[in-house]
């Protein structure tokens, strides 16, 4: 495994295979995300979005929690410009993320708030402790949300839930984010990084450009009419034929063999 830190110290890279991690790394503050921080996520991001290598991206936190939110010291000292200054690098990010190619795993625990919580939303796949206490927070500071919340969190549980969780500010658990539709599983803390490991490595050995086009067009039909999105999979179905990959999935289909995926 090859590991390193971001030059903010705030952000710790590790790579294995074409697995890669980003640990956010800010836990005597609960992993809130200051200015460096923020920079950080970004110029990580655009690296691995310009890096076919890579399969999967895990994104978690160090010490006791997943991210607490956004930095309030940073707010509090110039709230119009100190968020300015953090919401600029995030919606880049969070842009990129959701155009690479790269399935995304959120690993959580401990809090998971404010803006910690927009930016979990994002991830293809939500894995979390049994015990992580989640909460929007925004409205018990006076504020709306930011970093896509307001997109994602009606897409994922429906208009009432959503504004039950953003209205109301109020902490829920782990097993209320399940039922809510937020997360995919609930583990034992000592089962969850096991589960992720199994879950990122299955991934990194799937199709991935094909993993590209299916979350870009899930993600996109909230915003087209049947046509627009039979137009947009037939376009991606007829660009997907001529990838290594699927010529493999096709080849192992009629010889009753498990598919050598290579990302291509």
């Amino acid at each position: 495994m090859q590991t390193h830190t971001s030059p903010s110290e705030t952000l710790q890279v590790e790579r294995e295979g074409g697995i890669v991690t980003l640990r956010f790394n800010r836990p005597a503050a609960f992993n809130a995300i200051d200015l460096p921080m923020a920079q950080a996520i970004l110029a990580v991001v655009k690296s691995i979005a310009q890096d076919s290598s890579v399969r999967v991206l895990v994104l978690c936190g160090a010490g006791k929690a997943f991210i607490a939110g956004g930095d309030l010291a940073t707010l509090r000292a110039d709230p119009v410009q100190g968020a300015k200054d953090l919401l600029v690098p995030l919606n880049e990010a969070i842009t990129l993320m959701g155009q690479m190619n790269a399935p995304i795993i959120a690993k959580v625990h401990g809090a998971v708030a404010g803006g910690g919580l927009s930016l979990m939303m994002h991830a293809d796949f939500v894995l979390a402790a049994q015990g992580t206490k989640f909460n929007l927070a925004y409205i018990n500071l006076g504020v709306n949300c930011d970093v896509g919340g307001s997109y994602m969190l009606p897409r994922l549980v429906g208009m009432r839930n959503a504004l039950e969780i953003a209205l109301l500010g109020d902490n829920f658990s782990a097993d209320d984010a399940l039922r809510y539709g937020l997360i995919n599983r609930v583990l034992p803390a000592d089962e969850l990084d096991a589960a992720v490991q199994t879950l990122a490595q299955r991934l990194a050995q799937g199709p991935t450009l094909a993993y590209g086009r299916m979350r870009r067009l899930m993600r996109g039909s909230f915003n087209h009419t049947l046509e627009e999105q039979l137009a947009a999979e037939a376009r991606e179905f007829i660009a997907s034929g001529s990838t290594e990959d699927f010529r493999k999935g096709l080849d192992a289909f009629f010889t009753k063999t498990p598919a050598d995926f290579r990302g291509l």
